[in-house]
């Protein structure tokens, strides 16, 4: 079964706003074992409407349509799709009943403008909005459905999750699509290909398809099958993904089953902590401060975070870290013995279990030929030895950042998990 979505709006072309409709509608559909074929996004233009439904209905069998439906002269998704189906307009009583509660809610009156929301194409069914005053449509022609709903989230939502999706799974017999993400770190995405390769190659054999989802240090692999059984295409993926789990096992830190909301490195982290009942500090150099946003972003890291030293500069590595000057002007700040001794002087500093501990070139410039932009050094001290290790990431600042606090939380992960 497949589906297209159709997001009516210059707002969205313009880049004025960004759409999460179309994702939201993705994932409900998802859910539901309905195929996203297209995802398109079109002016308010008369003819750039009809020619997008017109290409849609040959792709798929469900047409989603958001945008457009407003009281004023620039929304004409409502005109569209009259002209489209060839019908006219028609006064809805149960529609405008719904416009005056909403108004009713802000003790006002309906407005002569906004009386003209309850007008719906004949030929349609009405989807009631109990949260705003555009109602939905629902068109069932020819074996195809055309569901038009208002572009405002959360009225679409409501729409979506109560009334279109039970519809739909009335009207049709739906498959069952299975996708689960197995979060990975430290490998980049070319490499990670070329180490899985047999192992991808297998899973054509079982119907699952593989899709590399590559972020700053990460790669998710996303898999996805569907038939008719979930059980056994839950079995089928989570046998493979166990075959993997031999392939790379450091390099696997978590898990995403679609739909449902999954854990962050650093959550991870700090379930580890809190179930070890141990404590981290960190001392960072060039993320400058990025760890400690990301483990505190964490709720309740309070229980196992102290805190941190943003030791930028040489003299704050001597004053705060005790990391020697002749340390410092030997081997440069960025270099294995001042990254072991930033991570080992906060461990004492601040009396936690573990830390972290940073060092690098972020760039764009500072770079040597001996260290060039990207050349990163972190360390996790623990309490009984501290393990660092060399990086070299790209040229893009932002993304090094980035890099580096993932590495750093995956280190330490690795670390706590044995």
């Amino acid at each position: 079964m497949l589906a297209e979505i159709i997001t009516i709006g210059d707002e969205i072309l313009i880049g004025q706003i960004v759409d999460t409709n179309s994702a939201f509608m993705a994932s409900v559909l998802n859910l539901n074992g309905i195929s996203v074929k297209q995802i398109s996004s079109v002016s308010d233009n008369r003819e750039h409407i009809l020619k997008a439904l017109d290409e849609a209905k040959e792709r798929a069998d469900i047409i989603l349509i958001t945008g457009g439906l407003g009281p004023t002269k620039d929304d004409i998704t409502k005109k569209t799709l009259c002209d489209y189906f060839n019908t006219i307009l028609r006064f809805d009583e149960e529609a405008y009943q719904d416009v005056v509660n909403v108004f009713a809610a802000y003790g006002k009156e309906v407005t002569p403008l906004n009386r003209l929301q309850a007008e719906v194409p004949a030929i349609c069914t009405v989807i009631s909005n109990k949260n705003g005053t555009a109602p939905g449509m629902w068109f069932d022609i020819n074996g195809k459905i055309f569901v038009s709903m208002p572009g405002v989230p959360f009225e679409m939502k409501a729409m979506m999750e109560n009334q279109v999706i039970p519809k739909l799974k009335k009207r049709f017999k739906l498959p069952v699509i299975v996708h689960k993400t197995v979060l990975t770190q430290g490998i980049g995405e070319s490499n990670l290909s070329e180490l899985i390769s047999d192992w991808e190659d297998s899973l054509a054999a079982v119907n699952i398809k593989l899709a590399y989802l590559p972020a700053p240090g990460m790669v998710r692999l996303r898999l996805s099958t569907t038939g008719d059984d979930q059980k056994k295409l839950l079995a089928a993926v989570d046998a493979k993904i166990e075959i993997l789990k031999t392939i790379i096992p450091g390099a696997i830190y978590g898990y995403e089953t679609f739909g449902q909301e999954n854990e962050t490195l650093e959550q991870i982290v700090g379930r580890l902590l809190r179930a070890k009942k141990k404590t981290l500090s960190t001392a960072e150099s060039c993320t400058g401060g990025y760890i400690a946003h990301l483990i505190t972003k964490v709720a309740g890291s309070s229980d196992y975070y102290t805190g941190s030293v943003i030791s930028y500069s040489y003299e704050i590595k001597e004053t705060e870290l005790g990391v020697s000057k002749d340390v410092l002007e030997t081997q440069g700040a960025v270099s294995q013995p001042v990254v072991e001794l930033m991570a080992a002087a906060i461990r004492k500093k601040y009396k936690t279990d573990y830390s972290i501990s940073a060092s690098g070139i972020a760039g764009p410039g500072g770079g040597t030929l001996d260290k060039p932009v990207g050349t990163v050094w972190i360390a996790v001290a623990a309490p009984d030895k501290v393990i660092s290790k060399r990086f070299q990431f790209g040229t893009n600042r932002e993304r090094n950042i980035q890099k580096t606090a993932n590495e750093a939380l995956n280190m330490l992960r690795n670390e706590l998990e044995g």
